[in-house]
């Protein structure tokens, strides 16, 4: 019967991996799920206290690179430090309007964030006075970050399932 749970763990935290491109904290459902289930079958010995750990550690340093990615993007391609946090305000808000308005599952949400993210800074940027070629450039920036914030949290996200996944079996 272990493994029917063990099998259930695995496919729901492939569910919430999938989830992250929606930008859901996926990466902390699967932590949350494993720790539920590690402590339900503690006595089985399926996890160890290290590896559960060190998924956490993992998630928090997911979710730190997307939060940080967009306004990291926009800094870098010369925007102030307005418009970088204006992009963090600008991916949220884009990816809850493209998850409604792009009705093309997570495309939508992803392309939302980045089209966000990137509006926002421009926006800021132009209003602080700064030329339409030099806020493009910053909207650039902070879409093109977002986007690799996204990519890098999904890419830990696999490594956590993949701990989950190996630790699981590891006797």
């Amino acid at each position: 019967m272990i493994y029917i749970y063990i099998t259930m763990l695995l496919m729901l935290n492939v569910c919430w991996l999938a989830s992250v491109l929606l930008m859901v904290p996926g990466n902390w459902l699967m932590v949350l799920t494993t720790f539920a289930f590690a402590w339900w079958k503690w006595d089985a010995h399926l996890f160890g206290v290290p590896v559960l750990v060190l998924i956490a550690v993992l998630a928090v340093i997911g979710e730190m690179i997307e939060f940080f990615a967009g306004a990291g993007g926009a800094k870098k391609a010369g925007a102030s430090w307005i418009g970088a946090l204006a992009a963090i305000g600008g991916a949220v808000f884009g990816a809850l309007f493209g998850t409604v308005m792009i009705p093309i599952p997570v495309a939508g949400t992803m392309l939302g964030a980045c089209l966000g993210a990137g509006a926002a800074v421009w926006s800021v940027e132009r209003l602080a006075g700064k030329t339409p070629d030099k806020s493009l450039q910053s909207g650039i920036g902070a879409g093109t970050g977002v986007l690799v914030g996204i990519t890098v949290k999904f890419a830990i996200g696999c490594l956590i399932w993949m701990i989950i996944a190996v630790a699981v079996f590891w006797d």
